[in-house]
C-alpha cells in the first residue's frame, strides 16, 4: 500500500495552493487528479513476483532523422545502435508532437499533444520554458512514471528535464523516485542562474562541467540499473546532446567525421551500448524494453535528410524523428515498420505492458502501438490522424500517407518573424518524403478530408487565440524558483 500512499499523497499535493499557484479551471483538474489516484488503484498489486517488464526511454536532443547508420548516415559510426536495430525494430514514421524542446517532452510524459496540457509556449508566449519560469507541467497531470509507480516500478529521471524549473515542477513531484541532470537545455546558462546539476531539488554543481556530462548521465543509469536488478524499474534518459553547445567527452574529441557534432552522437551511440551491455551482464536483457528517440529534428540540414526542413519546423524534418525499439524474445529482430506512431503513445503502450492503467479520467491522445510493436501481422497505426502544431497555430495533418498543410494568414515560426500567407498544400508522403509536389489538384475528396481532421483539432485542441474546448491548464507558481540560485 506503499503506492497508494504515495498517489494519493501527490494527489494532495497538486490541491495546495500555497505550493502552486492554479488559475482558470485547475480546480478541476485538482478533482480529476483525485479522482485518477482511485481509478488506478485496483491496479496495484501487492505481489511483487508478477513479471514486470523494465523500460528505459532514451531521449536525445536535437538528433535528425539520418544521424544514425542504421537510418543511413555516412559520417556518423553508430555500431552500437546499429546492432540495436538489427535486434529489434525501426519505426521509420515516428513522431514528435513539436520541432522544439519543451513541448516535445510534455507530450511523451503525458500521452498528450502539448496544446492539451497549455505547455505548447511559457509563461511569455515563448516556444519553450526558460530558467526561473513561473510555468510548468501541472502536477495534476498523470506522467508514464506515475502510471507505472502504481505497478511497484522504481523510477529514475536521468538528464534534461525542461518541464519546469520549481521545486513543485521537478521529476520528483512528477513520479520520479530520483533525478539527476540539467533542468533544462545546455545553452541556458545565465548570470544570475548559472547552467545548474541537481540531485533531486538541489543544486549540486553550478556552472555544470558539459564535457563529462553524457559520461556521468550513463554511468548514473547504470548505477540505477544494478541497484534495481531485482525489482522493475523505468528509467527516462534525455540526454543534453546533441544540443549545442556541443560537448563531447574527451575520449571522442576530433574522433568522427562531423566535427564536434558527430563526436557528440558517437558518444551517445557509446552510452547506448554501455546500458545495453549492462542489461546482458546483469541477466535484464530479455525483461527489459529499450527505446531510443529524439526530441525534434537536427537543426542541421543535412542530419534530417531525406526529409525537408529542420528544428523549428513542422516539414518532417522538424517532427519526423529516428526511433529504435529493442525487447529480446518479444520485439521481432531485424525489423522495421512504416506505420505512423509517436511519442504520444509510449504512455498507454507502457501502461498495458506493465499491466498498469492509462488514466481513463481525461483525455489522452496516445494509443497503444503494442500490436505494431511486437510484430504483429497487418498491424496498422492506430491514429487516423496527427497533427502539427507550431506553438499555439495548428499548421498540417497527417492521415495515412497523407500530409495536408492548412491555410495561414501568417505561417508562425518558434523564433523570428512569421512567414507570409500560406496557401492548402497537400502530400503524398509514401511517394514525395520531402514533401516537393503539391498534390492538392489532383485529389480533392482527400484535402476535403483531411480540412474536416483539421477543423475536429480546432475544436478539440484550439488553434491560435481560439481555446479548444478540451484543454487543461498548466501549472503556475507565484515566484520562480529560489533553489536554483543556491549551492550546496
Amino acid at each position: 500500500m506503499h503506492t497508494v500512499a504515495l498517489l494519493i499523497s501527490r494527489g494532495m499535493k497538486a490541491t495546495n495552493k500555497s505550493r502552486t499557484e492554479l488559475s482558470g479551471r485547475h480546480s478541476l483538474m485538482k478533482i480529476k487528479c483525485l479522482a485518477a489516484v482511485l481509478l488506478l488503484l485496483p491496479f496495484v498489486n501487492a505481489d511483487q513476483k508478477i513479471d514486470r517488464p523494465n523500460f528505459i526511454v532514451i531521449f536525445i536532443d536535437d538528433m535528425g532523422y539520418s544521424d544514425l547508420g542504421c537510418f543511413g548516415s555516412e559520417l556518423h559510426q553508430t555500431p552500437n545502435l546499429d546492432k540495436m536495430a538489427a535486434e529489434g525494430m525501426k519505426l521509420t514514421d515516428f513522431y514528435v508532437t513539436c520541432s522544439v524542446c519543451t513541448p516535445s517532452r510534455a507530450s511523451l510524459m503525458t500521452g498528450c499533444y502539448p496544446r492539451r496540457v497549455n505547455m505548447h509556449v511559457d509563461d511569455n508566449n515563448r516556444c519553450v520554458l526558460f530558467p526561473g519560469a513561473r510555468k510548468g507541467l501541472n502536477p495534476s497531470e498523470i506522467t508514464i512514471a506515475e502510471v507505472l509507480k502504481t505497478r511497484g516500478y522504481s523510477t529514475a529521471c536521468i538528464g534534461k528535464w525542461h518541464l519546469g524549473d520549481h521545486p513543485d515542477f521537478l521529476p520528483t513531484r512528477q513520479g520520479f523516485d530520483s533525478y539527476y541532470g540539467i533542468p533544462y537545455s545546455n545553452d541556458m546558462h545565465r548570470k544570475p542562474i548559472p547552467l545548474p546539476l541537481m540531485r533531486d531539488d538541489k543544486v549540486i554543481e553550478a556552472p555544470v562541467r558539459q564535457d563529462t556530462i553524457t559520461e556521468r548521465y550513463t554511468v548514473e543509469a547504470i548505477r540505477f540499473i544494478k541497484e534495481n536488478k531485482d525489482k522493475p524499474f523505468f528509467i527516462y534518459l534525455p540526454h543534453a546532446m546533441v544540443h549545442v553547445p556541443l560537448f563531447p567527452g574527451k575520449e571522442f574529441q576530433g574522433k568522427s567525421k562531423n566535427g564536434k557534432y558527430g563526436d557528440a552522437a558517437e558518444e551517445l551511440d557509446w552510452s547506448t551500448g554501455e546500458i545495453l551491455k549492462t542489461l546482458k551482464e546483469s541477466g535484464l536483457d530479455e525483461r527489459t524494453l529499450v527505446l531510443f528517440t529524439s526530441d525534434n529534428g537536427s537543426s542541421r540540414l543535412p542530419s534530417n535528410v531525406p526529409l525537408r526542413g529542420q528544428k523549428g519546423r513542422t516539414d518532417e524534418g522538424g517532427m519526423r524523428v529516428p526511433c529504435v525499439v529493442r525487447w529480446p524474445g518479444r520485439i521481432p529482430a531485424g525489423t522495421v515498420s512504416g506505420e505512423l506512431s509517436s511519442t504520444l503513445d509510449l504512455l498507454p503502450t507502457i501502461a498495458r505492458l506493465a499491466g498498469a492503467q492509462a488514466p481513463t479520467d481525461r483525455i489522452l491522445d496516445g494509443k497503444d502501438i503494442w500490436p505494431i510493436l511486437s510484430g504483429e501481422a497487418n498491424a496498422k497505426s492506430p491514429h487516423e490522424a496527427f497533427f502539427y502544431y507550431q506553438m499555439d497555430q495548428l499548421q498540417a495533418v497527417r492521415s495515412g500517407k497523407w500530409k495536408l498543410f492548412v491555410e495561414m494568414d501568417a505561417k508562425k515560426r518558434n523564433w523570428g518573424k512569421p512567414e507570409g500567407k500560406t496557401p492548402v498544400k497537400l502530400f503524398d508522403l509514401l511517394a514525395d518524403i520531402h514533401e516537393d509536389k503539391d498534390v492538392k489538384d489532383q485529389h480533392p475528396e482527400v484535402v476535403e478530408r483531411m480540412l474536416g481532421l483539421a477543423a475536429k483539432a480546432r475544436e478539440d485542441l484550439g488553434d491560435m487565440e481560439n481555446a479548444g474546448k478540451n484543454q487543461r491548464e498548466a501549472g503556475w507558481v507565484k515566484e520562480p524558483s529560489p533553489r536554483l540560485l543556491e549551492q550546496e
